[in-house]
């Protein structure tokens, strides 16, 4: 399924935000982590990663600043999922929370919000 939603200008294509959709919620049941409670953090963690993959080829965190974002995604470290997800489940863009965390929603499926923002 392919979502349609507009999601507003400056945003990923349509097919890597449904390839980060699909990638998120799958990995959040097989972790038995997740989404955070406000759905706007959940849809613009997965809008970034989507565009870096767009940009970059990879899902970069869009949650990190970062010197030089080509040298970044070679190195791997902070690709989704990033290193201290894979090891300890420990995801600084609050994509993937386990239960213990004061942020965790009860859904492992994306809800589609709007996260524009008028001046």
């Amino acid at each position: 399924m392919t979502i349609s939603a507009d999601r507003g200008k400056n945003k990923a294509s349509a097919h890597s935000f449904d390839m980060m959709r699909k990638f998120a919620e799958r990995y959040a049941k097989r972790t038995g982590t997740y989404f955070c409670i406000d759905p706007t953090v959940t849809n613009a963690v997965i809008e970034g990663l989507a565009k870096h993959k767009d940009e970059l080829g990879a899902p970069l965190c869009p949650c990190r600043y970062y010197e030089d974002k080509e040298a970044e995604v070679k190195a791997s470290y902070w690709n989704c999922p990033c290193v201290p997800m894979q090891e300890r489940k420990e995801c600084h863009c609050m994509l993937f929370l386990t239960k213990d965390n004061p942020f965790v929603g009860d859904k492992q499926e994306l809800e589609i919000v709007d996260v524009s923002y008028d001046d």
